[in-house]
Order: C-alpha cells, then structure tokens, then sequence
C-alpha cells in the first residue's frame, strides 16, 4: 500500500460495537459534515460539533481521532453515497454494454448536479491542496475505484470477443472523459442550460463513439 494511504489508515479509531455506539458516531459525523458545509472546514471546531451533535469531544477522539481524521471519514461516508447506485457491477449475461455505460453516465451527472454534492466537492479540492494525503486517498477510494470497475466491465466484453479493449483502464478514463465538460461547469457554478433530454443524447452519441472505437477490425 502507498506509504501516504497507509498513513490515514492507519490513523482510524475505534468504530462502534453498539447500537448506541454507531448512532452517535453517526450524529458526529453528520452534524460535522453539516457545519463543515456551512461555514467551511476551518472556521468549524471540535467543540462546535459536540455543541450541534451533543455528546463530548472524547468520542470524536475515540471515534475519528482528530478533526481530520473525522473529516476524511465524513469523505468515505459521502463517497459510499455518492457511488453506490453510479457504478453497478456488470454482468455481460445479464447487462448490454450501451446502456449500461449511458446509465452510468446519466447517474453520475445527476449526483453531481446535487447542490450538496457540489458544495462538498469544492470543499474537498479546497482540503486536498493543504493535505495531499487526503488528496490520493480520495482519488485512490473514488474515481480511480469506479474507473476500476468500468475497465473490468470492458475487459470482460473483449474477453467476450465483443469488443477490441487492449488497455481497458486507459478506454475507461477515456470514457468518463465524456463528463469533463460538464462537471467543470457545475463546479464552476456556470448554469446548464441544456435539457435533461438533451444531456441524455448527448451521453448516448458519446458512448455510441467511444464504441465504435472500440469495435473489431
């Protein structure tokens, strides 16, 4: 493992055995991601997330370890979010590749869009350029393990001989590609102004070329 992922997790704490346990390490982490929203990461301290939270600061020491540990893990609870229904395992029996590389686009430009998603977003690029560990660890445990998913779903349709991927993790960067345009507008806060129908079609006639480049000569 990375030296620098290992570091932060190595820095995780204990995690609830109870019932008990788990909601208020839940009502920590909640309330932090609220204030954090809010006011912004550095004007929010520990003692204004037990003040909105209840509880005391032993348990963000018990449970997140300090204020950047309970911020990286607030990252993998809106990261479990965020990617949990954009990228769903393929099965090439069961799933036709078109539409499932169009939905997958489709999902993640909705979450995207998500005025909350936004905001914690631009507070991540604003954390990652004072931590550059928390930087690689949300990359290495976001968009490099959806692009991951979306090479082993293209690597099983060559295997398939229904396509021609010789590199699937470089076809699979090519192809959230498709977004880039889209993503740095909303995260510029530049309105979109096309449809829904028409980001719809759009996606499609981008998929429908990013696969016939990839069609056998």
């Amino acid at each position: 493992m990375n030296e620098d992922l290992a570091q932060i997790e190595m820095t995780r704490c204990d995690y609830p055995q109870t019932k008990r346990g788990y909601e208020r390490r839940l009502a920590l982490l909640i309330s932090a991601n609220d204030l954090f929203l809010e006011r912004g990461y550095d004007a929010v301290s520990l003692d204004d997330i037990v003040n909105h939270a209840g509880g005391s600061k032993a348990s963000i020491y018990k449970y997140f370890g300090n204020k950047e540990g309970l911020f990286t893990s607030i990252c993998d609870y809106r990261r479990d979010l965020f990617f949990k229904d954009v990228c769903i395992p393929f099965n090439p029996v069961q799933n036709e590749l078109r539409p499932y590389l169009i939905t997958t686009l489709i999902t993640f430009y909705k979450h995207m869009i998500m005025p909350e998603n936004i905001a914690f977003i631009r507070l991540i690029f604003e954390r990652s350029q004072k931590d550059p560990q928390l930087a690689l660890y949300i990359h290495e445990k976001g968009p490099k393990q959806v692009q991951l998913a979306i090479a082993k779903a293209l690597e099983s349709c060559a295997g398939k001989q229904l396509l021609k991927c010789d590199n699937p993790l470089y076809s699979a960067q090519f192809y959230f590609g498709i977004l880039r345009n889209l993503e740095w507008r909303i995260l510029m806060g530049i309105h979109i102004q096309e449809t829904d129908q028409e980001i719809f079609d759009c996606v499609s006639y981008c998929v429908d070329r990013f696969l016939d480049g990839h069609q056998k000569v």
